[in-house]
């Protein structure tokens, strides 16, 4: 009589356990972990990269002139150059602008001018100082004793024209990319 495989206890070829190969699942398994690693890696590169942007805009800001209203600004404009008329004109270009424009004169001050022109402004008018500059970027500022926020623009010999509206607007960017990122 023959015995059968189950008779003897062992087991047909069919019923064997298979040797899995546990390697490609391993495999497999680590490269999705390193993909894991690579996607949570950019999402908080990306973050750190948005708050250092943030700190850089906050940080601009806080050396970018304050944005005014020109009505609300009060200007004298002087003629320290040898060319006749420039003050009329700057002034007429300033109040196009929306400025107000209190005197219109030669300089009539013991202090040279030299360059593009100068800023004169007391200690209550830095700020409104700090604005009028984005439009004659290169004046140099000179504060002196008055009580107002007047601030005297006075016009150089290397006077070539106030500055355009594009410029004066990307010097305003940074305040007003501060104020959209709540700094």
């Amino acid at each position: 009589m023959t015995e059968t495989a189950s008779e003897t206890g062992t087991r047909r070829p069919a019923d064997r356990p298979r040797n899995r190969r546990p390697l490609p699942a391993l495999v497999f398994l680590l490269v999705l972990a390193l993909a894991a690693l690579a996607v949570w890696w950019n999402v908080l590169g990306d973050e750190r990269a948005r708050e250092e942007a943030q700190a850089a805009a906050c940080s601009s800001a806080e050396n970018a002139p304050e944005a005014l209203d020109p009505a609300t600004v009060t200007l004298r404009v002087f003629n320290a150059s040898d060319v006749g008329g420039r003050a009329g004109e700057v002034a007429a270009q300033l109040q196009s602008l929306g400025f107000v424009v209190q005197e219109i004169a030669n300089d009539q001050s013991d202090h040279e001018v030299t360059g593009v022109g100068e800023l004169r402004y007391g200690p209550a008018g830095g700020g409104v100082a700090d604005y009028v500059q984005l439009y004659l970027p290169q004046a140099t500022e000179r504060r002196d004793t008055r009580a107002t926020t007047v601030v005297d623009v006075v016009l150089g010999p290397d006077f070539a024209g106030l500055a355009s509206a594009e410029d004066v607007a990307a010097a305003l960017a940074p305040a007003q990319e501060a104020e959209a990122a709540s700094c």
